[in-house]
C-alpha cells in the first residue's frame, strides 16, 4: 500500500481499535478482517499459544482459515489501555462451530505499533485448549487434573 493509503487511515489508538474490531466479529455470522488489514504493516508477526506466522500474507490465510473453521465468532474488548507504541485489550471471543457447543475463550492481546503507525507486531495470550476443554465433560477434568498434577 502507498503513502496515500495509509493516510487516509485513522491514527490507530484506543478508540479506533475498539471501533475497528467491533466490526471485525459480526453479531451474526462469520467474521470480516478486510477493513483491519490495511492497519497490519506488511512485515507484521502475529503469535498465539499455537502459531507463530510472519508477513501480511500468512497472516492473512491465518484469519481465512479461522473463518472457515468457525459458524460464527464473536468478541467482546472488555477493557483497552495504550502507552506509547503498545495498545493492551482484555476479551472473550465465542467460537461457534457446526458440530460442537459454543466455546468461550478468554484473552488478551497486545499491539505493538511500527512508527508509520500499523500494527507490527500482534501477541494474543489465553488458555485456549483449557477454555475449549472445559466446554467438553470428560476433557475439561481430566485435562485440568493434568495440569494440576505437572505444572502446579
Amino acid at each position: 500500500m502507498g503513502a496515500e493509503g495509509r493516510g487516509r487511515l485513522k491514527p490507530l489508538d484506543v478508540h479506533t481499535v475498539r471501533e475497528l474490531w467491533s466490526k471485525t466479529y459480526n453479531a451474526e455470522g462469520k467474521p470480516d478482517w478486510s477493513h483491519i488489514y490495511p492497519y497490519y504493516h506488511p512485515d507484521v508477526i502475529f503469535q498465539d499459544s499455537i502459531q507463530r506466522v510472519e508477513g501480511m500474507k500468512e497472516f492473512v490465510a491465518l484469519c481465512e482459515r479461522l473463518t472457515k473453521r468457525c459458524e460464527k465468532l464473536q468478541m467482546e474488548i472488555h477493557s483497552i489501555a495504550q502507552q506509547d507504541n503498545v495498545i493492551l485489550m482484555d476479551w472473550t471471543m465465542t467460537m461457534v462451530f457446526k458440530k460442537f457447543p459454543s466455546t468461550p475463550i478468554y484473552g488478551s492481546t497486545k499491539l505493538t505499533l511500527h512508527e508509520d503507525g500499523r500494527i507490527i507486531e500482534q501477541r494474543d495470550y489465553s488458555d485456549l485448549w483449557g477454555d475449549i476443554f472445559n466446554g467438553i465433560p470428560y476433557f475439561k477434568k481430566t485435562y485440568r487434573k493434568f495440569m494440576r498434577r505437572y505444572f502446579g
